[in-house]
């Protein structure tokens, strides 16, 4: 149970952590080639506002930045979820070879089949993660249980090897047209996201979000050793593979919306963690909140701070992840 201090300043921290998303999604209603006054967003927004800006708001702007915070709300629970079932601080869907197996897929169909619908990417992006984390979870099980959290890292990274270099096939084959869309997909980008992207999106985010919230109890028990867990009542292995499920789910959707936005599954739970807590129950929402503010910022800076040019949130996100990477392998000294 959480004493009454320490559920204040959890609640201190999210409400703190959805003002700054607030007001991080309406600088990036604001600032652009086009900037609009504060005053016509809320109007535009609440349905008073008039014509002048409203395509802008609606059509270009707003569906963009939603798509953007879903996406960073997947990756970061992605990553939670799969450091805290691997013990290991350097787990994320980019690490373990979730999201390239999800790129993988999606690269697939964008250049071999271009009629495909775009409602259905997340079931393709499902199922090229679904089938890397299965590739992971059998070569890594060593007698009737999961081996190491190293090993699955290690065999993780394998996999994210083989399915880049299955990614540069497909972009070398395909047609230019094809090649070019999906290039520009692949280094994670919001460019062009509408509507067409946040509703297919917004059902995975939400029911799964919900699933491993109502789950949080089961997933603090891994911080336990596994006779411990299993003592408390735990099913491991079991419960392990339906959160590697959850995870799949989380991280594919928002692949198949915006690439590879890279680090975000990394650098968010261990945010999380040093605001909130190791408690799930707090540290979720926390991580999908930051995961959330570190892709709008992304893309906000990608957008504005090098215009006319743009440049895609994946390596934005990329420039701030390497290093926070190599602190943490120094700071554990794993090299």
């Amino acid at each position: 149970m959480m004493t009454s201090s320490a559920k204040r300043r959890a609640l201190l921290i999210i409400g703190l952590l959805v003002v700054l998303n607030a007001g991080a999604l309406a600088l990036h209603l604001m600032l652009g080639e086009r900037s609009i006054p504060p005053n016509e967003i809320f109007t535009s927004l609440i349905g008073t506002g008039g014509q002048e800006y409203r395509f802008t708001i609606h059509e270009l702007r707003l569906p963009r930045v939603l798509t953007g915070m879903l996406v960073g709300c997947g990756l970061a629970l992605a990553g939670t979820v799969l450091q805290a079932i691997t013990g290991n601080p350097l787990a994320s869907p980019g690490v373990i070879g979730l999201n390239s197996g999800a790129a993988a897929a999606v690269v697939a169909v964008m250049v071999l089949v271009p009629a495909f619908p775009m409602r259905m990417m997340p079931w393709v992006a499902f199922g090229g993660a679904f089938l890397a984390a299965a590739v992971i979870y059998s070569l890594s099980w060593r007698k009737g249980e999961a081996g190491s959290p190293v090993r699955m890292l290690l065999i993780g990274v394998g996999i994210s090897a083989m399915t880049g270099a299955l990614i540069t096939y497909l972009l070398t084959v395909g047609k230019i047209f094809r090649v070019s869309q999906a290039s520009v997909w692949m280094a994670g980008s919001l460019y062009g996201r509408t509507w067409d992207h946040f509703w297919p999106l917004l059902p995975w985010q939400l029911i799964l979000f919900l699933l491993v919230a109502a789950m949080s109890r089961k997933l603090d028990l891994f911080l336990l050793d596994t006779q411990s867990a299993t003592g408390l009542g735990l099913r491991v292995e079991g419960t392990r593979l339906l959160f590697i499920l959850i995870s799949v789910g989380l991280a594919g959707s928002a692949v198949a919306m915006a690439g590879t936005i890279g680090f975000v599954g990394l650098m968010a739970p261990h945010m999380a963690r040093h605001l909130a807590g190791t408690r799930s129950i707090v540290r979720l929402p926390a991580a999908a909140l930051l995961g959330s503010l570190i892709v709008v910022l992304a893309d906000l800076v990608g957008r504005i701070a090098f215009a006319p040019y743009e440049i895609p949130a994946g390596l934005i996100t990329a420039v701030i992840g390497v290093p926070y990477m190599i602190y943490l392998l120094l700071r554990r000294r794993a090299i």
